[in-house]
């Protein structure tokens, strides 16, 4: 493959061209190659790259531990076990948030069954929100 511009390697990895530049910026990606008029160039591998960083921030890693993942990825000697810490890690974090986003919707849903919805201005949700115990209204 030719080197490609960053509208074209945004296609080719599925990651948008301003979050390349922002890989770049913050040193998750090296600096791209540019043309005498200054346009970043990209090859097969920075595409590869790239696309990795895309799997990756689509299973919720942060951009710390795509680095590090990226450092184990590049390091063919690495042991796997390290990859698999740092998975069961992100894991438990995932784990800690479904809990925390299942309590709010938890606490919305009690609050929204107690509202009738009707023309009354008495809200319970909006008394929970305040602080308020619920009350019907």
């Amino acid at each position: 493959m030719n080197a490609l511009n960053i509208g074209d390697a945004s296609k080719a990895s599925g990651v948008s061209a301003k979050m390349i530049r922002h890989y770049e910026s913050i040193g998750l990606i090296p600096a791209a190659r540019r043309t005498d008029a200054g346009y970043r160039l990209y090859k097969d591998d920075d595409i590869h790259t790239l696309q990795f960083i895309r799997n990756a921030r689509d299973l919720g890693f942060s951009i710390a531990q795509i680095d590090t993942l990226l450092q184990l990825w590049k390091d063919r000697g690495r042991p796997s076990a390290d990859v698999k810490t740092l998975a069961m890690g992100h894991i438990q974090e995932l784990d800690d948030k479904i809990r925390a986003l299942q309590a709010m919707r938890d606490t919305l849903e009690n609050l929204a069954s107690h509202c009738h919805g009707d023309h009354r201005p008495d809200c319970p949700i909006l008394a929970g929100l305040e602080g308020q115990p619920a009350i019907t209204c």
